[in-house]
């Protein structure tokens, strides 16, 4: 017998064996001595050995006890994803035990959710999948069924971007001063609506025309991670404008209608799609769309996609990559060089 760690699991494992059978025990702990200590008093023949079976919970309640888990660590709006998963499974589903759900259930829920909503089956399947993961290291289950299933494919879609003449005819049609340069701000940055309503005076390091984007316990970024993005000569102008002799008070946000009190992202989406819409512009426009453009104005200056993905803040090059095309006109060029 012997204490080892399992890729299923997070906890210390005891490994025995029985009539040449391998089998193992969950020490229930991370820390190596404590699974020692565990093991030295480990007998294959007790009851606790014999009774191999995972807790039985259902799974309305592992849903209540996994979105409670993750309040402290997800944004809202992947735990907004976590709420829409869960509900639709436990529509579909039932109120059953997580040791009821076959591969076979959930292969029915997903292909039933495509027919009506490919990125919706998508969705739940990534979010569901994590979620299994996360009752197979708490042992609710001894294996996750979603790894036994393929990932529903979705067309992948090309970003809608706009380019610096729309931005401007845009901004032509946007009122408020601090809105114009809100949006130029975005545009320029490739900043989340969310990172900028929370930027403050102390994000910004003038000497090295940087700003960082930080965590704290009134924000956290999507990746949970602090970046830094440099600052061209537009920002920096638009900083002089806002300066106005506060930017002292780290605290102040550095966007506001109110001295002090942070606008709603909300807020700032719709005035960006009413400008978009006085515009006449496509109506796929919208605040993330600046976003986009600025990733996609680096890829077509040939900035490579590592470069992109530390600006952007993404926990995966695989994201990133969904904006590795090319314009049209610039296939048309290259098919006229053969």
């Amino acid at each position: 017998m012997y204490v080892a760690k399992t890729p299923n699991t997070k906890y210390y494992q005891v490994v025995y064996f029985i009539d040449g059978k391998r089998k193992t025990k969950s020490t229930k702990t991370t820390n190596k001595k404590k699974a020692q200590s565990f093991l030295a008093s480990f007998s294959p023949d007790s009851p606790q050995t014999i009774e191999q079976k995972p807790k039985e919970i259902t799974l309305k309640k592992f849903y209540a006890e996994y979105l409670q888990h993750l309040e402290l660590s997800k944004s809202k709006t992947y735990l907004k994803s976590v709420r829409l998963s869960f509900s639709q499974f436990i529509k579909f589903a039932g109120y059953i035990s997580l040791n009821q759900i076959t591969i076979r259930l959930i292969d029915s829920f997903i292909n039933t959710t495509f027919k009506r909503a490919e990125y919706s089956a998508a969705l739940y399947y990534r979010t569901l999948k994590a979620a299994f993961s996360t009752a197979e290291n708490w042992e609710y289950i001894s294996s996750n069924p979603f790894k036994k299933i393929k990932a529903p494919k979705t067309p992948t879609k090309i970003p809608i971007f706009i380019s610096k003449k729309e931005l401007e005819i845009i901004l032509e049609n946007t009122k408020e001063e601090y809105m114009k340069n809100l949006f130029t701000f975005a545009f320029h940055t490739g900043m989340r609506v969310g990172e900028i309503v929370n930027m403050k005076w102390d994000w910004i390091d003038f000497s090295n025309k940087s700003i960082k984007i930080k965590n704290d316990d009134s924000f956290t970024t999507k990746s949970k991670a602090d970046r830094i993005i440099p600052m061209n000569e537009t920002i920096m102008n638009i900083l002089a404008q806002h300066n106005n002799n506060i930017h002292h008070l780290e605290n102040n946000y550095i966007f506001y209608r109110i001295l002090g009190i942070k606008l709603n992202e909300d807020f700032v989406s719709k005035q960006f799609k009413k400008a978009v819409r006085r515009a006449k512009l496509n109506e796929g426009i919208h605040f993330h769309t600046l976003r986009h453009s600025f990733a996609s104005s680096l890829v077509q200056k040939s900035v490579p996609l590592y470069f992109i993905k530390e600006l952007l803040g993404h926990s995966s090059i695989t994201t990133t990559q969904i904006y590795s095309h090319v314009k049209k006109e610039d296939l048309a060029d290259a098919v006229n060089l053969l």
